[in-house]
C-alpha cells in the first residue's frame, strides 16, 4: 500500500520510491526527503513492484532487512528489480555483515550499496547528486539514440552527406523489384547495403542467400550456385540444391561477381533472361523467382573491355548501380563508428566501456583506412578486448595507423622566423638513425627496420657522427 500519495513535486522533479516497512523511520523520510523529491513509499515487496510499473519512479531505494522475506534470495531479488525496472538507480540500504555483499549487490543490477544505519541528510545528499547524474545520463543515452536513428539506416552508421545521399538511394531502391550493382571499394559495407535494401523493401522476411564469388573454388561454383541431381558427377552422392535455386521468392546476393568465370557468367545471364536455373544433371529447368543484388569493388568496364566480363551480362545486372563511398569521403563519421563499434563489442565482451582520448581520436579521424568500414571496426574490436583501463590513447594505436594519420603533420608548425629545412631535415635523419640503433642494437638490424641498405646505414652514421658509445649513452637514458 502506498504513503504519502499527496507528496509535493520538488523543483528537481526526481521521482523517488522509498521501500521500507520500518516506521520509525517515516518521520525522517518526511522531513529529509520529501522536500527534495516526488517521493512515493512502499511497505512490501507486492507494493514495491506495483509502484515501479505504474508510475516510473527514477530512483528506488530499498530497505532489504525490511522488505526481503526471510529465506529469499537476496540477489535474485535485486536481479528481479533491475529486469523489471532496467533504467531506474536503484540504492540498497542493509545491516547485512555478508563477506562481498557490496560487490554481489552490485553485481546483481544495483547501483549501490549503502551499509546500515545511514543518517538520512547523507542519504539525501548521495541520491540527489546521484539521481541528477543519472538522469543527465539517461537523457544522454536518448540523444545518442536519436542522433544513431537519423545517422543510421538498417545497420549501416554514418551521418555524413555522401551516406544520407546513399540511404536515400537505398530506400527508393528497396521498393522495385530490378538488380541493383553496389560497387565500392573493399570494407565499405556493400552486404549491409545489400541487406539494408531487402529490409526496406518487399521481399523482407523472405530468403537472403549471400554468395562471395571469390571464396568459391573453381571447380566447386558451377555446383555450388546452379546445384546438381544425385549422380550428375563422381561425389554426387545426393540431389543439391544451388545457391540461386535456395535464393527462390527472396533475394540472392553475389558478392565480387567479377571473379565469376565467363562460362558461369553465360549461364547466370540465362536465368537472369528466361527466370529458370537448371542443376547439373537435370533433364529440364525450373521456374524460379528472386532479385539479383550483385557487388563489386571490379572496374567492370575495363573487364569488359579486356575480354574478362560479358558485355551483355553487365548491362543484364547493371540495372540500378549503386556507389558507396569510401571511409575517406566520410567526413564526420569515424567518431560516431568507433562509439558504435566500441559500445558493441564492450557490450559482447562484457567488458568495462572506454573512450577514446581526444589525441587518439585525431588521429584516427585523419586516418588512409585503405580497409574503410571493416578495418576500423576490427582495429576497435581488438583494442576493446586488449586495452586495460578506460582510455584508449595515442600509445595504444598500431604504428601503421600513427604513420598514416595526417594529424602527425598538422602539428608541424613554421615559426614566424622561418627556419632552416636542412636543418630540420637533419635532426629529423639523425633522430631516426639513432632510434632504430638503439632499438635494434646494431646497423644491420637498424637498416632493416629503416628499409636501407646497410651500407647507406654506415654512411649515414659516419655522415652524423653517431659513435658506439653515443649510442649505448643515449640508450641508458
Amino acid at each position: 500500500m502506498l504513503s504519502n500519495a499527496g507528496a509535493q513535486e520538488s523543483t528537481d522533479g526526481l521521482k523517488l520510491l522509498f521501500a521500507t516497512s520500518d516506521n520509525d523511520a517515516l518521520p525522517e523520510i518526511g522531513q529529509e526527503l520529501a522536500p527534495a523529491f516526488f517521493i512515493r513509499l512502499a511497505a512490501d515487496s507486492e507494493t514495491l513492484f506495483q509502484s515501479l510499473a505504474e508510475h516510473k519512479p527514477e530512483i528506488l531505494v530499498i530497505d532489504l532487512d525490511t522488505i526481503v522475506s526471510p529465506g529469499t534470495d537476496v540477489f535474485c531479488y535485486i536481479e528481479s528489480i533491475r529486469a523489471a525496472a532496467p533504467h531506474i538507480y536503484l540504492t540498497v540500504i542493509s545491516r547485512t555483515h555478508l563477506k562481498n555483499a557490496r560487490i554481489r549487490t552490485k553485481k546483481s543490477g544495483a547501483d549501490e550499496f549503502l551499509l546500515a544505519p545511514i543518517g538520512f541528510p547523507e542519504l539525501r545528499d548521495h541520491l540527489l547528486e546521484a539521481g541528477q547524474q543519472h538522469r543527465r545520463h539517461l537523457e544522454a543515452v536518448h540523444l545518442r539514440g536519436e542522433l544513431a536513428r537519423r545517422n543510421s539506416l538498417c545497420d549501416m552508421i554514418g551521418g555524413s552527406e555522401p551516406m544520407q545521399r546513399l540511404y536515400e538511394t537505398l530506400r527508393r531502391v528497396a521498393s522495385s523489384h530490378s538488380t541493383v550493382l553496389l560497387r565500392g571499394e573493399s570494407g565499405t559495407g556493400k552486404e549491409l547495403a545489400a541487406r539494408a535494401i531487402v529490409d526496406l523493401g518487399p521481399r523482407r522476411g523472405q530468403p537472403f542467400i549471400s554468395v562471395n564469388c571469390a571464396a568459391l573454388p573453381e571447380t566447386l561454383m558451377e555446383s555450388e550456385l546452379f546445384g546438381h541431381e544425385k549422380g550428375a558427377f563422381t561425389g554426387a552422392h545426393a540431389t543439391q540444391l544451388g545457391q540461386i535455386e535456395l535464393a527462390d521468392s527472396g533475394t540472392l546476393f553475389l558478392d565480387e561477381i567479377g571473379s565469376l568465370p565467363l562460362l558461369l557468367q553465360s549461364k547466370l545471364l540465362r536465368v537472369l533472361q528466361e527466370k529458370t536455373v537448371q542443376r547439373i544433371g537435370a533433364k529440364s529447368p525450373r521456374k524460379i523467382d528472386f532479385r539479383l543484388i550483385a557487388a563489386t569493388n571490379d572496374n567492370l568496364e575495363q573487364m569488359v573491355r579486356q575480354g574478362q566480363f560479358r558485355e551483355d551480362l553487365f548491362y543484364r545486372i547493371c540495372v540500378i548501380p549503386v556507389a558507396l563511398p569510401p571511409l575517406r569521403d566520410r567526413e564526420g563519421d569515424i567518431p560516431l563508428l568507433l562509439d558504435h563499434y566500441l559500445t558493441k563489442y564492450c557490450t559482447a565482451g562484457n567488458l568495462r566501456h572506454k573512450r577514446f582520448s581526444p589525441e587518439a581520436l585525431q588521429v584516427l579521424e585523419t586516418g588512409a583506412w585503405p580497409g574503410n568500414v571493416r578495418e576500423l571496426e576490427n582495429l576497435v574490436q581488438r583494442l576493446a578486448l586488449m586495452v586495460d583501463g578506460d582510455t584508449i590513447s595515442m600509445q595504444h594505436l598500431p604504428e601503421k595507423v600513427l604513420y598514416e594519420s595526417t594529424a602527425s603533420y598538422d602539428e608541424i608548425l613554421v615559426p614566424p622566423e622561418g627556419l632552416d629545412l636542412e636543418d630540420e631535415l637533419t635532426r629529423i635523419e639523425v633522430a631516426y638513425l639513432l632510434a632504430a640503433l638503439r632499438r635494434a642494437g646494431g646497423k644491420t638490424a637498424a637498416a632493416a627496420l629503416l628499409h636501407i641498405p646497410v651500407e647507406k646505414m654506415k654512411y649515414l652514421c659516419r655522415k652524423h657522427h653517431i659513435h658506439e658509445d653515443q649510442i649505448k649513452l643515449n640508450g641508458k637514458r
